[in-house]
């Protein structure tokens, strides 16, 4: 049997299968893990991925690619193009309107988690914030870096992982909905030659 034929598509449909319910765990997994050593903090982070991993495994049980791996495609896809085409000053924009509206409590455990205090010194409260500031650096030398420039270059690294990842993956969700019609189209050769599936 040649590959391209109706077994090939439907061995490939269900390896795509398996890889998207793997996947699927494995967000879910790391989403749990992360929540129980303390990592990661907020429930709306947590429940997010959990849900995101639940959604694609049960794409992947169902088999349900043709209509909701294109539109998964087509959001991904442009998530991915803006994670890439952001630039320095409109991740500043987002970090400093972020900053002011946390807890001051989730802005302490940012400060000590990154060792930094304030966020950039251009806003008439960085001297507020730096005096309130618990971070271990505060007590080892005069100054400390600003929080601003920690999470720049921590967003900038995160958003081109992302978006990258993101544009690869959503190619591959293009070859399931390809092979998915592919197979659909397909005639079984086991089965009465003049009836389609």
């Amino acid at each position: 049997m040649v590959c391209g034929g109706f077994a090939c598509s439907k061995n490939a449909l269900c390896a795509l299968n398996v890889v998207y319910m793997l996947v699927g765990l494995l967000l879910i997994g790391v989403a749990a893990w992360g929540k129980g050593l303390g990592l990661v903090s907020s429930i709306h982070i947590i429940g997010g991925v959990i849900a995101v991993g639940v959604f694609l495994l049960l794409i992947a049980v169902a088999g349900l690619y043709m209509i909701i791996l294109g539109l998964v495609f087509i959001f991904q896809f442009g998530i991915s193009c803006s994670c890439l085409a952001i630039n320095r000053s409109k991740q500043t924009d987002v970090i400093n309107a972020s900053w002011w509206v946390m807890s001051n409590k989730t802005r302490d455990e940012l400060e000590r988690s990154f060792d930094c205090c304030g966020l950039f010194n251009f806003t008439t409260l960085y001297q507020q914030d730096y005096d309130f500031c618990t971070a271990i650096c505060k007590s080892q030398s005069p100054t400390c870096q600003m929080c601003g420039e920690k999470f720049l270059k921590h967003s900038d690294e995160a958003l081109k992982i992302l978006g990258g990842v993101g544009l690869f993956f959503s190619f591959t969700e293009i070859l399931g909905v390809w092979l998915a019609m592919r197979f659909r189209n397909q005639k079984d050769p086991r089965a009465n030659p003049s009836a389609f599936l």
